[in-house]
């Protein structure tokens, strides 16, 4: 038997213990629910302590199956630990078998170098073949990389470096498993990169709580997985201080979140709220379509200001004495305590709401202080009754009356007339037809975003302790307004790329979208070597760049390896089923990207073409090897193959097309290819 074997022998063994030990876990989590339902304590404390239990056992009973380490730090002080993506351990008492990536000293697996070993002697990466549920013959290989002299465990080769381990030439990963890691095809839906995070990705994960983050990506640099994994990473550090404020993670479209759905509960952590922005707007259907006209006036952060006025516009100066019943004696607020109780009011600036019920408790104190002039403190019974009557109340509706979000926004929408807006700015988002009341209104996308916006005045919503954005480039101010409220005292981690932004208001810069977040003191991090996108599709997407009217540095990828395919053809249509039928003989998935128009007609060549099966009949809980997806839903999503079809027809398809083709071009991970009838756009061109 060789070192090696030898090696992967023990490893196995030990995989086998600490299966077993999982499996006590499990059922330990199990039985302390029953046990601890019968805790005698106060009804309060049992329900928390109950609540903890269950979702202790629901976590560990829906822990996915796969291998359950994929490392090993051999420490200079002798200790040797086994990293992983969840703590393993006999008992909760015990040193653990398998240490959770996010713990402190599992930090050093990603951080150690040659030049900074940090006291690590040897670190050792595990293989496991592709799709493993965690079987222990399904080790197949490990390697070691060497921080000192004549350090090599079981006599098993060191993979040696010629400097940083991990890292040859050219920056390209040396490691064999780390590469295969990180070039494995790409198939269903999103997966965590525990087990390959670099230095730089793992300085941003484990960025601290009151950190707000600006990452500004390349394509293929993991900025997705970085925001993700910092979530897991704050819900592990911090997890008294999250549970208050909760978490939440925001993508770009229902397609992207399913996408990285399966990425948290690999890591440990369930039950995070992931959403859209148009979800956490959404208290209405979305009946209407806006022009782009319109679109735009209300995506500016111009309709804040108008908004505001439009509310506060509602309140008023009052205009006579309130004059309040009180048995046989009639009291009476002098109209300019009233004028002075209002301004004050307003000078305070709350919420709306708040604002609203300041006005009636002051009124209050002022018959109070009368009360108590005349007979002394007044009872609560007699405050309530003062706080509820008749003219009190007809007071308030005067000078700060009750309104309703769509009201307002209806109001506004019907007749804008908001000096802010010039004349075409107010004919594009006025209503050709105003509807009878706010109530029978059809309401758009931006209408629903302007509805939050004066709803987040009227009353402070409930924030998160941290939110993190992705694809952040898209948002409009007005939406980023949106999330800044429900960041509240929070945190937030910004993903993005301004080289990807396809909206009419995609950013241009970061600080001025980090501004609109509430955050224009968050650090903007760039990310620019790549380990998704193969060298040579890199290089083509770059020559894009100095179009785009955006400063980011161009991308640059660490695998050499990938092909490259621009080809003219006579008939794309034709091509494309060619061109999927071979990618099909390889492994990996399948990506068809066109403009919108051409979606339907590609499908139906592919299902005559006897390729239906393979396009949209996967089983439950499968994903079909080929999507074939409109450009305008690439974002953020990765296939090991991907033909693009017609570059002209995507780049012309809107006003930021080229952007949106810069999008498609970067979402191959092995393979790009190219397919046009049509002149490429003259970027594209070498």
């Amino acid at each position: 038997m060789t070192s090696l074997d030898h090696a992967l022998s023990q490893e196995r063994t030990f995989h086998d213990l600490c299966r077993a030990a999982l499996t006590r876990m499990t059922e330990g989590a199990g039985e302390q629910v029953v046990t601890g339902e019968d805790v005698s304590a106060s009804g309060a404390d049992a329900e928390a302590l109950g609540f903890h239990l269950r979702s202790y056992a629901k976590e560990l009973s829906q822990e996915p199956e796969s291998p359950l380490f994929f490392g090993r730090l051999d420490l200079a002080d002798g200790q040797s630990h086994h990293i992983g993506r969840r703590r393993i351990a006999e008992h909760p008492a015990d040193p653990p078998l398998v240490i959770d990536w996010r713990a402190p000293v599992s930090r050093t697996f990603y951080q150690a170098s040659a030049r900074d070993p940090q006291g690590v002697v040897v670190r050792r990466r595990f293989g496991w073949a592709p799709g493993s549920k965690g079987a222990s013959e399904d080790l197949t290989g490990l390697e070691d990389e060497r921080f000192a002299a004549g350090a090599e465990p079981g006599g098993v080769p060191v993979a040696e470096t010629g400097g940083v381990p991990g890292e040859g030439a050219g920056g390209v990963p040396s490691s064999g498993i780390l590469a295969a890691e990180i070039g494995r095809p790409r198939v269903g839906p999103m997966r965590d990169i525990a087990a390959t995070i670099q230095p730089e990705q793992d300085d941003l994960v484990r960025s601290g709580l009151t950190e707000s983050v600006c990452v500004q990506g390349a394509p293929g640099t993991g900025k997705t997985a970085v925001g993700l994994h910092r979530a897991a990473y704050l819900l592990y550090t911090y997890p008294q201080r999250l549970k208050r404020g909760g978490l939440l993670i925001l993508g770009p479209n229902r397609t992207f979140l399913s996408y990285i759905s399966e990425v948290l509960p690999a890591l440990g952590e369930s039950g995070i709220r992931q959403s859209t922005v148009d979800d956490e707007t959404g208290r209405h259907p979305v009946r209407a379509q806006d022009t782009s006209a319109a679109a735009a006036v209300k995506h500016d952060a111009r309709m804040a200001a108008v908004l505001h006025r439009a509310l506060y516009g509602r309140v008023s100066a009052p205009v006579e004495t309130v004059v309040v019943p009180d048995g046989s004696y009639r009291r009476r607020i002098p109209l300019d305590e009233l004028e002075r109780i209002v301004a004050e009011v307003r000078a305070e600036a709350p919420p709306y709401a708040v604002g609203r019920e300041r006005v009636r408790t002051r009124a209050v104190r002022a018959l109070q202080l009368q009360a108590e002039r005349r007979s002394g403190p007044p009872g609560d019974d007699w405050l309530r009754r003062m706080g509820r009557s008749r003219a009190i109340g007809a007071f308030v509706d005067s000078v700060w009356p009750k309104v309703r979000p769509e009201e307002i926004v209806a109001a506004v929408l019907t007749d804008p007339s908001d000096p802010l807006l010039t004349p075409d700015e107010r004919r594009a988002i006025r209503w050709a037809k105003p509807p009878r009341s706010w109530r029978s209104a059809r309401w758009s996308a931006a209408d629903l975003v302007l509805i939050d916006e004066v709803a987040g005045l009227v009353e402070r919503p409930e924030s998160y302790g941290h939110v993190v954005v992705d694809e952040a480039q898209d948002l409009s101010p007005m939406q980023c307004r949106a999330i800044a409220r429900r960041v509240g005292f929070g945190s937030v981690t910004v993903l993005g790329d301004l080289a990807q932004g396809t909206t009419p208001w995609a950013a241009r810069t970061w600080p001025g979208l980090l501004a609109h977040l509430g955050r224009p003191t968050a650090a903007v991090v760039p990310l620019t070597t790549g380990f998704r996108v193969p060298a040579a599709i890199v290089e083509l997407a770059n020559r894009l760049l100095g179009a785009l009217d955006v400063d980011v540095p161009p991308g640059r990828s660490l695998r050499a390896d990938g092909e490259l395919s621009v080809r003219r053809v006579p008939d794309v249509v034709a091509a494309t089923v060619d061109a999927v039928r071979a990618a099909l003989a390889r492994e990996g998935s399948v990506g068809v990207i066109a403009d919108a128009g051409r979606v339907a007609e590609l499908r139906e060549a592919l299902e005559a073409a006897g390729l239906g099966e393979a396009v949209g009949a996967a089983g439950p809980g499968e994903t079909p090897r080929v999507s074939v997806l409109p450009a305008t839903l690439a974002k953020g999503l990765e296939y090991d193959h991907i033909v693009a079809v017609e570059p002209a027809e995507i780049a012309g398809a809107e006003e930021r097309g080229l952007h949106r083709l810069y999008v498609v071009l970067t979402r191959a991970v092995s393979r790009l290819d190219v397919l046009h009838r049509l002149p490429l756009p003259a970027e594209m061109r070498a």
